[in-house]
């Protein structure tokens, strides 16, 4: 259903535009970091909050995806046009009410979650949290129009917006911080106005470029059951599940910041490093829900399978080169941030351990892509909430509350989560293989 020439133009816009969000996501630390340690805490304490809620969001919205380009490749338009109407309307319906509890009771949220922090640490981090709950809203409609393009295949518009959106956060970030001094506020402005104005543009484009979908008037955000229904059958499972881990990556978060802000602050810069080993995968898999889910739609299980194993050995040939550069190059990519000495070691030491373990990220994250767009996201669900709670959880606690021991060892039990689902999900792709015939 897709030959190469197709693949590239689907698949590369992906990978600029994961690019672009983590090189945005560097510069707001590298920026921030010149305020000081402690905002930069602040801010990372908050990321995590916030990387649950756009994690949510953006699993709800890949439910749409799955739905919309399955309908595609059984060529039904009509109903792949009202099954985006109704992602927009339930994803923005969702953000609303999250972003008016952030806004109501965030202080209290962050005091529950993370304790006690330093007073200088938790002032970042409320002022940070006020801004970014509020921009919320705007993300669903982003995400949920990026997602309808996306399953029809485009995907060159989705990275030109990203690439709008990030140029105006940076050009705010730099006028906010280095020349209104700001401080996190100068982060969190520029933010706030980028989705926005991110927002206003895809919802324009959705009315009126659209090709096999377009939202052409508000009579298709009306709610219908039956399409609701089919998006949160994969929507909720695959909502719950990046939910929950991401929930689980919030309690690891709240166990590093009982070891200081030197662990605080490593771990932080060593999470936004690491986030650049995922970039392919995500790339792929974002790309995976459109190709197998159309294949999917089609009646032609072989081939959705077949461009899974495709997408899976290219992921590996792309972290070849990258952790290879991240390994060598780590004292450099680290010393960008501005850290103490202390802090510095740490980051280095967290970000070699990482990049080495690589090697099994792809089978343990990215079949699961597959296994939603061909609906089975109930199982995906299943055995990542298992190996979340069981080894990245447990044994993190394990290590650090009643073994003593330091930062590098809450990594080692994320490392045994990702072996787990290296077992269950390669078994299970294999054997859907066998059964394919």
């Amino acid at each position: 259903m897709f030959s190469r020439n197709q693949l590239f133009h689907l698949l590369w816009p992906l990978v600029i535009e994961q690019l672009l969000s983590v090189l945005v996501g560097m510069a707001d630390v590298l920026m921030v970091a010149y305020v000081g340690e402690a905002t930069v805490s602040g801010v990372s304490l908050v990321d995590s909050v916030n990387w649950l809620v756009i994690q949510v969001l953006f699993a709800l919205t890949a439910g749409g995806t799955v739905v919309c380009a399955q309908f595609i490749g059984s060529r039904d338009y009509e109903s792949a046009s009202r099954s985006g109407g109704q992602l927009l309307f339930i994803s923005t319906s969702v953000m609303l009410c999250i972003a008016a509890v952030f806004l109501l009771k965030g202080d209290s949220l962050l005091s529950v979650i993370f304790g006690q922090v330093d007073s200088d640490v938790m002032e970042s981090a409320v002022k940070y949290m006020a801004f970014t709950s509020a921009s919320f809203p705007f993300l669903a409609v982003y995400y949920s129009a990026i997602s309808i393009f996306r399953a029809s295949g485009n995907t060159k518009l989705s990275m030109l917006v990203a690439l709008g959106m990030n140029i105006l956060n940076i050009i705010g970030n730099a006028i906010c911080i280095f020349g209104l001094h700001m401080g996190v506020v100068g982060v969190a402005l520029p933010t706030l106005l980028a989705r926005m104005a991110a927002a206003g543009y895809m919802a324009y484009h959705l009315q009126h470029f659209g090709k096999e979908l377009r939202i052409r008037d508000f009579s298709q955000l009306k709610p219908d059951s039956e399409i609701i229904r089919k998006i949160l059958s994969i929507g909720i499972p695959n909502s719950v599940e990046s939910g929950l881990f991401n929930f689980g990556k919030i309690l690891l978060q709240s166990l590093v910041s009982t070891l200081g802000t030197a662990s605080i602050a490593a771990y932080a810069v060593a999470s936004n490093l690491a986030t650049y080993l995922y970039l392919p995968g995500n790339a792929l898999g974002t790309g995976m829900i459109t190709v197998a889910g159309q294949c999917h739609g089609a009646g032609k299980p072989e081939q959705a399978h077949y461009y899974a194993r495709w997408m899976l050995y290219l992921n590996y040939a792309f972290l070849a080169a990258i952790c290879l550069a991240m390994i060598v190059g780590r004292n450099f990519w680290v010393g960008c941030y501005n850290l103490s000495p202390h802090s510095a070691f740490l980051a280095e030491e967290l970000i070699f351990s990482h990049s080495a373990a690589m090697i099994i990220w792809p089978v343990a994250f990215l079949l699961p892509y597959y296994f939603r767009a061909v609906g089975k996201a109930a199982f995906t669900m299943k055995v990542a909430v298992f190996a979340m709670a069981v080894f990245r959880v447990g044994l993190a606690y394990l290590f650090v509350v009643f073994l003593n021991k330091n930062v590098l060892w809450i990594w080692y039990a994320m490392f045994a989560d990702w072996m787990f689902r290296v077992v269950v999900y390669g078994y299970r792709f294999f054997r859907d293989k066998a059964v394919i015939g």
